[in-house]
């Protein structure tokens, strides 16, 4: 009997099954005398013994690790959550100080009091929610054009700081197909382009791969058992149709192949003489030749071609190919399984699940981002090496190990050794959770790839859990965040760059928000100080807040991703967003916001107390549309371009259409307390309000100048 437990263990090749007593402990996907629920048999029958029902079975086990497994808080509604309570703070301060200084002023106490509660609705980024919200929903749209599905929204950013990405092998790092590397074949390692029908031993061996097999091609598509199938398009790359062969020579009998005898053979008449084609395990057909093939004819094999053929097969093995040996004899017997024997041994065909083409450089990319990537497969520890070597993820002083040897390690030694795994082979869906859990104890935000039910747990327990959109089951889908609908590991790293994306918009938005915010805290502080009128009005305040500021901010937030993104180490999950740096950026160009606003004060305060505010407003407003420039990027607008971003030309061009229109449309002066100014006073107006952001741009520039050198 025959069962694919691929929902269980991952990988898709059937298992035999027998009734064999396994002594020793051994892997799930190991225990070939038993038969799980959820699992599918796909050939043979048996009589079974019921062991566990329900939560009993493998499945049921891997449901209460669902049950048990809690999803955690993603690092922005972390950063978020401590930096809204730490502003509440320092804005609820500021105000207490600002209606007491009214109070000080002889302002009246409704007036004080009104002042301070405006003061507070503009220093609080009220947008700030529906920003985050945004942005996250513009990140979602753009990956989901790139293949990566995003299940909750929470997850865009949280993408932007995965330092560890525990990814499946086959499907995801691998083609999912089995492709032929190497043939061994009149003693010397050949490509399959290098067969030629016009050898004789190359041609017998053609017929066995072609002939002695089960399974097809129908319309580009494999049908049967994938080693089979790969060898029929072997047979294509070199030029030929399998269909014209088999249709010109019939098969007259055959023994199927079993898992006692590891073999098949197939019994075919060709140029007039019977021939019995056999393919199957080596060190089973090896013991039943008798003669070897050779360039110059058939002629009995030696002990020397037989350890020349162990010591390549060996080879291949060890490079995590597997490997089919071909033999064959001309026979007029009836095909039995007593006719297995006497054969003249043709070749050894390897075969594996080759790398997709993109995943190198992705792994390559993963590494330059700061990120170890981490195989996790229920596949053998040989290939799971072999194909980790190939990609650039299993590198020098890397180790690999199974679920067992996972299993022997305490939480202590697993710790000690985490980083240094790169390889985890036949593991157990206990397994991956704790590898999850390891790397998370280093303080670590983790991805975790999956397809299968065995999958859920981990991907559920995962920072991000990211399911295959077309080889994945439906729990695995439901228990992850995001869904790659072309099941490619290179998806996760371009998802990745978008996450990074997202967060430093976020960012941007919010030093945006708060600048601005603080340049107008600064001036109604300074004059409550100084003893002098009231900056602004409460609709002033309103009017910034709410019309001028929320369209730059989201056209912040929607700014392209820069070329060097991955070349930044993920950013510190614990890291709070009014780190030192993010407040003394906010803080410097708050003020040198606030000294332009209050020098326009000055200047309008030579005519009256209400033209003094009106171009205190108008100077503020202009400037934080101006501002809106800066916190595009770290780099200067001559770098990453004036119109590469048309959202925020846009919102600048709207906001300044808003002012001007309160400015100087009169029925609008007494709505918003604003009063007519001169030309000149308008022209002071826009200098000063450009006067920030040239000094900004220009000391970027110079940091742009001088990175470019060093590079």
């Amino acid at each position: 009997m025959q069962v694919n437990e691929s929902s269980l263990t991952g990988e898709s090749t059937n298992v035999d099954k027998n009734d064999e007593i396994i002594d020793a402990e051994v892997p799930l996907a190991d225990r070939t005398n038993m038969v799980f629920s959820g699992s599918l048999v796909t050939y043979g029958r048996a009589i079974t013994v019921v062991t566990g029902t329900g939560m009993n079975t493998e499945i049921g086990k891997i449901a209460s690790l669902m049950n048990d497994t809690k999803e955690k808080r993603t690092p922005l509604q972390q950063s978020l959550d401590k930096f809204s309570k730490a502003l509440a703070v320092i804005i609820m301060i500021i105000c207490v100080i600002v209606f007491g200084l009214s109070m000080y002023n002889n302002m009246g106490l409704l007036d004080s009091l009104m002042f301070a509660v405006a003061l507070a609705v503009a220093a609080i980024p009220e947008a700030l929610g529906s920003i985050v919200t945004i942005v996250q929903a513009m990140g979602t749209q753009k990956m989901a054009k790139e293949n990566a599905v995003i299940k909750d929204l929470k997850a865009v950013e949280s993408l932007g700081c995965v330092s560890v990405i525990c990814s499946d092998k086959t499907g995801t790092l691998t083609q999912n197909k089995m492709t032929v590397q190497k043939i061994y074949i009149n003693g010397e390692s050949i490509r399959e382009d290098q067969l030629d029908l016009n050898v004789e031993s190359h041609r017998h061996l053609l017929y066995d791969m072609v002939l002695n097999n089960d399974s097809s091609i129908v319309d580009g598509k494999g049908i049967g058992d994938p080693t089979e199938y790969a060898l029929l398009e072997a047979f294509r790359n070199i030029g030929f149709r399998e269909e014209f062969m088999r249709e010109s020579i019939t098969r007259l009998e055959e023994v199927p192949f079993d898992s006692d005898r590891k073999m098949m053979s197939s019994k075919y008449k060709m140029h007039g003489i019977s021939h019995i084609l056999t393919k199957g395990a080596l060190d089973v057909i090896l013991d039943r030749c008798v003669n070897i093939a050779t360039a110059d004819g058939v002629r009995p094999i030696t002990e020397q071609d037989k350890n020349a053929i162990i010591k390549q097969n060996t080879e291949y093995s060890e490079s995590g190919l597997r490997v089919l040996a071909f033999a064959y004899k001309e026979s007029d017997e009836p095909l039995t399984i007593a006719a297995e024997y006497d054969y003249t041994f043709l070749g050894l065909v390897s075969m594996i699940d080759p790398p997709r083409e993109e995943s190198k450089q992705a792994v390559a990319d993963a590494i330059r981002a700061g990120i170890k990537p981490v195989m996790i497969t229920g596949d053998h520890k040989i290939t799971a090496t072999a194909i980790a070597k190939q990609i650039g993820i299993f590198g020098d002083g890397d180790i690999a190990v199974t679920g067992m040897e996972l299993d022997a390690m305490s939480d202590s030694e697993l710790d000690e050794k985490i980083e240094r795994i790169s390889v985890y082979a036949r593991v157990s869906p206990e397994n991956k959770i704790r590898i999850v859990e390891a790397w998370q104890r280093k303080g670590n935000i983790v991805s975790m790839t999956g397809d299968g039910v065995n999958d859920a747990p981990a991907l559920k327990k995962a920072d991000i859990g990211v399911a295959m959109g077309i080889t994945g089951t439906e729990v695995s889908k439901d228990a992850a965040s995001m869904i790659l609908q072309d099941d490619n590991f290179a998806t996760i790293i371009k998802a990745v760059a978008n996450g990074r994306n997202v967060f430093r918009n976020i960012k941007n938005s919010i030093l945006f928000l708060l600048s601005g915010n603080m340049a107008g805290i600064f001036a109604v502080l300074y004059t409550s100080l100084m003893a002098l009128p009231v900056p602004f009005e409460a609709v002033h305040l309103l009017f910034i807040n709410l019309l001028t500021d929320s369209l730059p901010a989201i056209a912040i937030g929607m700014e392209k991703p820069e070329k060097d993104l991955l070349s930044d180490k993920p950013r510190n999950p614990k890291e709070g967003i009014l780190t030192k740096d993010f407040t003394a950026l906010m803080l410097g160009q708050g003020a040198l916001i606030a000294v332009v606003t209050l020098a326009a004060f000055y200047i309008g305060l030579q005519v009256n107390a209400a033209t003094a505010s009106t171009m205190a407003f108008a100077t503020l407003t202009l400037a934080r549309l101006f501002h809106g420039f800066n916190c595009r990027s770290r780099h200067s607008v001559f770098k990453i371009g004036f119109t590469s971003n048309i959202y925020s030309v846009g919102a600048f061009f709207l906001g300044v259409f808003l002012l001007t229109f309160v400015l100087f449309v009169p029925f609008m002066h007494p709505l918003f307390s604003v009063e007519a100014i001169t030309g000149a006073q308008a022209g002071f107006v826009a200098l000063l309000a450009f006067i920030p952001t040239f000094i900004i741009q220009l000391i970027k520039l110079v940091a742009d100048l001088v990175s470019d050198r060093k590079s």
